[in-house]
């Protein structure tokens, strides 16, 4: 075609042809990949790389390019093991040749060089390297790099499907990559399990809760593998709660004393389904992925909340699935088929939805199929009228497959919803005119079910049949028509006879099915009214008794021999009347899909209505569920109280000791055990220790014994306690912990001192219920302190092993927390005053603006309720009272866990509680440290490849300068100044304030107007959010 149109398109695309495929080109790149220049074989294996990605076969280089495996180039290197991973399974004699290279890769320093070098191994499929991949997997599933244990996990299904004898020892190293914290293995690992040992549910109990946790971090394709497998599990670990005899009642709580009546009277009663947390875990932490933009994703969801989810939570799938709709047709094709799934069971999920399912002109044909049969399981006594309009525009629809279609669909309606199915039947009779025989046709197939359901009543209907018979050509509907003639021949004693002596002049032309439908019809007409039927039923008889099919002859023979007596045959023809009229039933016309809920929504048995491959069965809820302990994990809590011994010295143990402080040092430690920084018991009556650090305003004397007099009161206030505790000795050990976090504050202990450096300014440190919490008007003291202590104390329980520094810029913007107006006149804001927490090291400092707009007290503000369930918070102390227009400010410690994952809680007063949410930007997940422009470099060459993200932004003259590159950068994230050697080279140091993973940013000057952003970290997620960030911040500059 093309070379009669254009002649010189076709010879171009002839020479193309020959030069892809001409033998010279790939001795060209032989030539390069062989010569002593890395620019040509680098060069050479793009070219090659480029040719495997456009589908040209490439196998013949393969000598060429594992000559290159060795180079000391990654980039070159890289190619290449793209290049053996293509064809390594191909060429498996050469590939073996460089066994010794792939395991000398494996400890490459490059993190994709070993994962590339792992691949290409488990890629070659020789029997005989079983036991090397073995040892080259077991080693990556221990490597420091996620990227190489996810490659691991990979190599594991590879493995297995070449040997299943190592079934056992893959299960070990899976077994421990499941315990594997990384969000980038996660999803691997699960999809090994599920090829290598999906029976093994023992091996998810203990990372059930870690799963459900780490799923909204995963990768898409994990989202989908780690679901499908948490679906399996739940249904064989908890209970259903879809019981017809119990009652719903997750927030039930049973007081503790109760007498033995009420407790039996209860037992007589409908027992409420409580539902276990991990399966409410489950629910909870899929919900969000319903928003996902991954389609099968939230494909996945939805099918989890089908099989596990409470009958009255199901509906939150249902506007997610509509949303799908939107998408390309493959994707609309498999959401229709799960949606008419659900429609038949639950009809009040997608009801209000109903116009998203009519059918569109530019809708394929099984598009439409599916739609219309969504709207046929919709329909009800309220929307039938709609539906059936819809219905009438369908019917004169150009598509034939899809006219046939909705005439079945309103016959459906009609014997579903009796209200209208003389007005569906009447319909249907007026398509038996339209001009579109496959219209009639179907029409007439879809008249004849519905009469079997009332016979009596439509005998006008079949005389109507019967004078269109000459006109109707479809062999499937003449059939039908002689079928509803013989059944109720009875009913129409004069119209029946002709019929048949019309159908015995062109009986010989008529197609097979039509051919046996006549014998029967004379047949039945002999059995009751064989005066003026008998000639014309033995000659139909002796037509088909030659006729060329042998169905035909062989009905004919058993007809003939039924219905006609003769001596042998005698006893049987009494029983022809009930053979051949007996009444049968209506059929039931039912949805194609009414059965294929017994697969999972979503896998692909469902979708062929068949059990496929590898098809795992969702197994039935256990009528009691199993030990719900086994899920528990153990957290081994590393001892600090021997760092507190070796923090103090002896004689600050003996004064102590002397002064009886015996209670004090009591709750020191007990704070320390719970992971409180040892700041806290400083500030709680060993200042002593700093005492080279501060000047006070009164003379040393007068300042030491201000110091005793509080330690003292401290100490006699410890005693009291003690003493009280002593009398309620018969209280547990939980109970008085429960006590002591519910006193209302008593006392307030004030301590006032200096620093050397201003000695104008004075930090007031309070001391309240063993929990200091720092309040200041004047941040840059604030700053001081805490980097002081910090720098002091945490090197020595080695929390911070790089040196903490100074925020180079505090932004003053505050956020609003609560509205004065949603918390009926609190009003809240808060902001990130970028100072070390002293709660916690892994928690971020938050500061909150607490303000009372009404006429009133608002009494008891305090924290409530958080989401998630497992977020670390440290709330402020209760505010007793906050008098009107008046306004606190308290500091909260939050552990975002390096995520921007809003942290949600309720802020509640005596009266209310108020929903609120603190979403941290990624700026304020980090720390300041000080680093050397060397130690800078030396930490920049470990975080390169995947760790390292970069771009390139263009920026106004005037900022091409220290000052308006630092200050940017500084507001953006909290980030310390490293000095540079370089004019045109800014640099930036951090780390995460939960982890402690070191943060690198390079700003380099590029030209007049250009500038390299450069971030590295091992956090890459947090890499890009910040290079996006800074993008932002810089160009707008």
């Amino acid at each position: 075609i093309v070379s009669h149109s254009r002649p010189d398109i076709a010879f171009s695309c002839i020479v193309h042809f020959l030069i892809s495929f001409s033998p010279s080109r790939n001795e060209d790149l032989k030539e390069m990949l062989e010569s002593n220049k890395e620019s040509l074989k680098l060069e050479a294996m793009k070219r090659v790389v480029g040719l495997i990605a456009k589908g040209k076969n490439a196998s013949e280089l393969f000598p060429a390019v594992v000559k290159n495996v060795a180079s000391k180039n990654i980039e070159l290197k890289k190619l290449v093991y793209v290049y053996l991973v293509r064809y390594a399974e191909e060429q498996q004699d050469l590939a073996l040749l460089s066994i010794s290279t792939f395991q000398r890769a494996l400890k490459d320093p490059n993190q994709l060089i070993r994962a590339s070098a792992l691949r290409v191994l488990s890629s070659i499929r020789v029997p005989i390297i079983v036991p090397i991949m073995m040892l080259a997997i077991k080693e990556a599933a221990s490597d420091m790099s996620p990227y190489v244990r996810k490659t691991s996990a990979h190599a594991i299904q590879k493995l297995y499907s070449l040997d299943q004898d190592q079934k056992e020892l893959l299960i070990e190293v899976i077994e421990k990559l499941l315990k594997d914290k990384s969000t980038l293995v996660a999803g691997s690992v699960v999809m090994a399990f599920e090829e290598v040992c999906p029976d093994r549910i023992d091996l998810i109990h203990k990372n059930y809760r870690k799963l459900c946790n780490l799923l909204v971090d995963v990768e898409e394709w994990g989202q989908v593998v780690i679901i499908s497998m948490l679906t399996r599990y739940a249904r064989t670990q908890f209970t259903s709660p879809w019981k017809e005899d119990g009652v719903f009642d997750e927030h039930n709580e049973r007081a503790f004393y109760e007498s033995d009546e009420e407790k039996t009277r209860d037992e007589t009663e409908a027992k409420p389904y409580m539902m276990d947390p991990d399966h409410r875990l489950l629910l909870r932490n899929t919900k969000p992925l319903l928003q996902s933009r991954n389609t099968a994703v939230v494909m996945s969801v939805a099918q989890l909340y089908w099989h596990l989810a409470p009958k009255n939570e199901v509906s939150i799938v249902t506007k997610s699935l509509v949303r799908l709709l939107r998408s390309h047709r493959e994707v609309q094709y498999i959401v229709l088929q799960n949606i008419a799934t659900m429609s038949i069971q639950r009809k009040g999920m997608f009801e209000p939805y109903m116009k998203s399912f009519y059918v569109r002109s530019t809708d394929a044909t099984h598009i439409k199929s599916l739609k219309l049969e969504i709207l046929t399981s919709l329909a009800n006594e309220a929307n039938i009228s709609t539906i059936l309009r819809e219905f009438q525009t369908y019917v004169k629809s150009q598509d034939k497959q899809f006219a046939a279609g909705t005439i079945q669909a309103i016959g459906r309606c009609a014997t579903n919803i009796s209200e209208v199915t003389d007005t569906c039947l009447n319909g249907l009779v007026l398509l038996l005119s339209n001009r579109d025989e496959t219209v009639v046709a179907e029409s007439v197939v879809v008249i004849r079910k519905l009469l079997q359901i009332q016979p009596t009543q439509h005998s006008d209907i079949i005389k109507h049949m019967a004078k269109l018979f000459d006109n109707i050509t479809v062999p499937m509907a003449r059939a039908s028509i002689l079928w509803l003639m013989g059944e109720y021949c009875e009913r129409v004693p004069k119209i029946a006879p002709d019929v048949l002596r019309k159908m015995a002049k062109s009986f010989t032309s008529e197609e097979d099915i039509v051919k046996l439908q006549t014998v029967n019809l004379a047949a039945k007409l002999y059995l009751t009214n064989s005066k003026q039927t008998k000639l014309l039923t033995q000659y139909i008889l002796n037509l088909g008794k030659y006729d060329q099919n042998y169905d035909i002859r062989d009905r004919t023979r058993f007809i003939r021999q039924l219905i006609v007596p003769n001596d042998k045959n005698g006893a049987l023809s009494k029983y022809a009347h009930r053979i051949l009229l007996a009444p049968k039933p209506a059929p039931v016309l039912e949805s194609a899909y009414k059965d294929r809920d017994r697969y999972q929504l979503g896998t692909l048995s469902h979708t062929i209505n068949t059990k496929a491959s590898g098809y795992l069965e969702l197994s039935d809820w256990p009528a009691v569920a199993p030990d719900q302990s086994v899920r528990n994990v153990e957290v081994i809590e590393p001892p600090a109280k021997s760092s507190d011994d070796k923090f103090y010295s002896d004689s600050g143990e003996e004064e102590e000791k002397g002064s009886g402080s015996s209670s004090s040092e009591d709750g020191s430690s007990s704070s320390s055990s719970e992971g409180v920084c040892p700041l806290q018991s400083i500030l709680s009556g060993r200042l002593h220790i700093l005492q080279n650090e501060r000047v006070c305003p009164e003379s040393g004397s007068d300042a030491e014994s201000h110091v005793q007099k509080n330690s003292s009161q401290t100490s006699e206030e410890s005693d009291k306690s003690s003493s009280q505790s002593e009398k309620s000795s018969s209280e547990s050990d939980s109970e008085k912990k429960e006590r002591k976090t519910k006193t209302p504050l008593q006392k307030k202990t004030s301590w006032t001192y200096v620093t050397k450096q201003q000695h104008t300014k004075t930090i007031f440190v309070n001391v309240i219920n063993q929990h200091s919490v720092l309040q200041t008007f004047s941040y840059s003291h604030w700053s001081t302190l805490c980097v002081s202590l910090f720098t002091q104390l945490c090197p020595l329980s080695l929390a911070f092993p790089l040196q903490l520094s100074g925020p180079a810029f505090v932004p003053e913007k505050s956020h609003d927390l609560l509205h004065r107006m949603t918390g009926k006149g609190l009003s809240a804001q808060y902001q990130f005053p970028r100072q070390p927490c002293l709660y916690q090291p892994t928690m971020v400092s938050v500061q909150i603006s607490l303000t009372n707009t009404t006429d009133h007290p608002l009494e008891q503000i305090h924290i409530g309720d958080r989401s998630p369930t497992g977020l670390n918070i440290h709330c402020f102390n209760t505010i007793e009272c906050l008098e009107p227009e008046a306004s606190v400010t308290v500091f909260m410690g939050i552990d975002f866990n390096d995520s921007t994952q809003a942290a949600n809680f309720q802020l509640c007063t005596k009266e209310d509680h108020f929903s609120v949410s603190i979403q941290p930007a990624i700026g304020e997940l980090l720390l300041p440290i000080t680093m050397t422009e060397l130690d800078f470099r030396k930490e920049q060459g470990k975080l390169l490849g995947m760790n390292e993200s970069s771009a390139t932004i263009t920026m106004a003259a005037e900022n091409m300068t220290s000052q308006p590159i630092s200050r940017p950068v500084a507001t953006v994230a909290n980030l310390g100044m490293v000095p540079s050697s370089q004019d045109n080279v800014h640099r930036f140091a951090g780390k995460t304030a939960n982890s402690g993973a070191v943060v690198l940013v390079t700003v380099e000057l590029r030209g007049e107007s250009t500038a390299l952003i450069t971030i590295n970290t091992e956090k890459s997620v947090m890499g890009s959010m910040l290079l996006r960030d800074l993008k932002l911040a810089l160009a707008q500059a």
